[in-house]
């Protein structure tokens, strides 16, 4: 662009973000002044033609075309750009001794059963049987009696249960309470690496820029209790080897957890199984909400 087309296009931005300046809203108007001023940064940079805008439009187009009550493209968009892990680098990336943070992703769906302790997520361990052991705590070490785990992971078949018409509704997904000394339990089955969903839009971006699509596998986490910052994070498994490609850069090496071999047969206390089962063993350290009074 010539510097005249510069000192236009300068002029057109401010334009536009002056047009913003009866907006009530000071949080709005300022995000949204700054999507504007970088868009705009964008396009001159780049000297975006009028196809490459019109190409643009329409995969944003087909996104939202994509989007269900079983799919959400758009968050899939944010995950792979990595727009999702840098807000939960800036909300969450100070260095404190609370468990790290990840990606929810796009598959989380509200109001998982509730399930006692010790009860598996799921009517088919299948050949993997994973007993996860864990402990709630907040940054103090006090254990966190009746906080919340609410728990979520894919199935054998690579897909979880909002994906899947075929699974019920609640395979693999529960929620629940620790003991007075923070505690929990579930058997689960191992989880296994999967694609993201890579049919539409979000799987076309990843193939025209030579990218994998694969996530190691994992479990999620939500875990909140009264007086604490919430964190949803994950369980990955360390024989995974997407660790180091993860289609949404979600992998923080605190959150790789090695599990543990057992053989039923040589265990008595695995009376009525058999051949191979695993254990994960994992701690939940939650910050301290702002303002809230600890009980000793």
């Amino acid at each position: 662009m010539t510097p005249s087309g510069d000192g236009a296009a300068h002029a057109l931005t401010e334009r536009v973000v002056a047009s913003l300046s009866g907006c009530t809203d000071p949080r709005l108007r300022a995000v949204l002044s700054s999507v504007v001023r970088h868009a705009h940064q964008c396009a001159v940079e780049n000297a975006l033609t009028e196809s490459e805008l019109m190409a643009a439009l329409g995969f944003l187009t087909e996104v939202g075309r994509r989007c269900t009550d079983r799919r959400q493209e758009f968050i899939l968009l944010s995950d792979t750009l990595g727009m999702s892990m840098l807000v939960d680098l800036i909300n969450h990336g100070t260095a404190t001794s609370a468990t790290e943070s990840t990606v929810q992703g796009p598959f989380y769906a509200p109001g998982a059963p509730w399930r006692a302790d010790g009860d598996p997520l799921t009517d088919d361990l299948g050949d993997e049987p994973l007993l996860v052991r864990g402990h709630v705590r907040d940054t103090n070490g006090d254990a966190r009696g009746d906080a919340v785990v609410d728990v979520w992971q894919n199935a054998t078949n690579r897909l979880y249960a909002v994906q899947d018409a075929m699974q019920p509704p609640d395979n693999l997904r529960g929620r629940y309470r620790t003991g007075a000394d923070g505690a929990f339990s579930f058997w689960t089955s191992r989880p296994v690496d999967y694609s993201i969903p890579d049919d539409g839009p979000v799987g076309a971006m990843l193939r025209a820029t030579g990218r994998s699509s694969w996530r190691p596998a994992h479990i999620h986490l939500i875990v909140s209790a009264d007086g604490c910052v919430p964190v949803t994070t994950h369980v990955f498994d360390a024989a995974s080897p997407y660790l180091d490609s993860d289609a949404v850069f979600g992998v923080k090496r605190s959150l790789v957890h090695t599990f543990t071999r057992h053989d039923a047969s040589a265990d008595p206390a695995r009376a009525g199984m058999s051949g191979v089962w695993w254990s994960a063993d994992i701690d939940v350290a939650l910050e301290t909400a702002p303002g809230a009074s600890v009980a000793r």
